[in-house]
């Protein structure tokens, strides 16, 4: 089974702290997707060390084959002992999903995985184990697509409690609010992004612990193939085309020199909307059998702003996600990127637009492929698989 997981992630800080005591870490490899939420002990700086010392060894040593024993065993004998409290603690969740569909599950002291499929909340049968004095809860199963898990740190159970709510957000009514939200098929981002901001309305805006949300919902393999700049050599023209229309993906074309080759190979005709939602951005076109045609270097330049914005996980908050879903065409392509979007292949052509040079950069970049290479290193630091044809 040829599958794909989207995983993303949302913290609140403690009320009052800088740092957050809650770490996640993503780590994708050639044949598994590893999610990890840590929880360290306390807030604020001691948290946030403990933490990320547990992520980054877990990280590191499964993906170097180490065992779930061999790790457990690492994190007791490493992490600092805390002089208030004498002890060394962090807790944490570990999902791992294979490309073949088998998945991995791990926790300790975490409140447990909410594991939806099909619309309805779905049991988990865990092993519980004793690992040098810890008592972690071990399930290995098989995903299908669709399929949506989401990790949290004990904050969000805690979200209200004395305020809003005199027990807290219980586990289960977390669960039945994803279940209730799930069906409307959110990506991850979005789906974090809700369960966190209902944490912080339940906090009033105040949280009263480091609050995490993580998200991994199972999707198959969605390209997105990107048209963009003429070949240095107009024979070329019909191959990049070719290449373009092939196989089963979302296209776009940014640049009027990009869609007039297409619309000639293609032998098709180009439709310009006049509907401007966005004065500073001009106006998309259609062309048959694209579900894209842009404008080039400023429709660009506002993807990768908000590329950029996703990649970094910060102001992800309603506002954002209104900017993503405008009709402006670079709202549109970032939107296609970020939500419908595993795979990236980028066509793109060298002709230097004279237009396009700009006098602070070397004589020998345009303004189209700085970025074009700004896109890509932002989209793999989303997750995305990217690839790059130059012509």
């Amino acid at each position: 089974m040829d599958i794909c997981t989207d995983i993303s992630y949302r913290s609140l800080n403690k009320y009052h702290e800088e740092l957050c005591g809650d770490k996640v870490e993503i780590i994708k490899t050639a044949d598994s997707d590893i999610l990890i939420l840590a929880d360290g002990m306390g807030s604020g700086v001691k948290a946030n060390i403990l933490a990320t010392l547990t992520s980054k060894i877990l990280g590191t040593m499964l993906l170097n084959g180490a065992t779930i024993d061999q790790c457990v065993e690492t994190i007791v004998k490493t992490l600092p002992v805390c002089q208030v409290r004498q002890v060394a603690y962090s807790t944490f969740s570990i999902l791992q999903i294979f490309r073949n569909g088998d998945a991995y599950l791990v926790e300790f002291d975490n409140p447990s995985c909410i594991f939806m499929r099909e619309g309805k909340l779905e049991p988990i049968s865990f092993n519980e184990r004793l690992i040098e004095g810890k008592r972690v809860n071990e399930c290995r199963f098989q995903v299908r697509r669709n399929d949506c898990f989401v990790l949290m740190s004990d904050g969000a159970i805690h979200a209200g409690v004395g305020q809003l709510l005199n027990f807290g957000w219980t586990w289960k009514h977390i669960a039945e609010y994803a279940v209730q939200n799930n069906s409307r098929g959110y990506t991850a981002n979005r789906f974090a992004n809700l369960l966190s901001k209902a944490c912080d309305d339940l906090y009033m805006g105040h949280p009263g612990d480091d609050t995490t949300i993580a998200v991994a919902r199972i999707t198959e393999p969605k390209v997105v193939n990107l048209f963009t700049g003429p070949p240095e050599n107009p024979e070329d023209d019909a191959v990049v085309i070719n290449r373009f229309m092939e196989g089963h993906a979302k296209r776009i074309v940014c640049g009027g020199t990009s869609a007039n080759i297409a619309a000639r190979i293609l032998e098709r005709e180009i439709k310009t909307s006049f509907n401007y939602t966005d004065p500073k951005i001009p106006p998309t076109a259609v062309i048959q059998g694209i579900d894209l045609v842009t404008e080039g270097v400023i429709t660009l330049s506002r993807t990768l702003q908000l590329l950029r914005r996703y990649a970094m996980g910060e102001g992800l908050d309603e506002e954002y996600f209104l900017e993503l879903d405008k009709g402006n065409g670079g709202s549109m392509v970032a939107r296609m990127i970020i939500e419908e979007c595993t795979h990236l292949n980028m066509y793109v052509g060298k002709k230097i637009n004279a237009a396009h040079q700009n006098p602070e950069l070397p004589f020998d970049l345009s303004i189209r492929m700085n970025l074009v290479e700004q896109i890509r290193e932002t989209a793999v630091k989303m997750g995305k698989y990217v690839s790059i044809a130059y012509y």
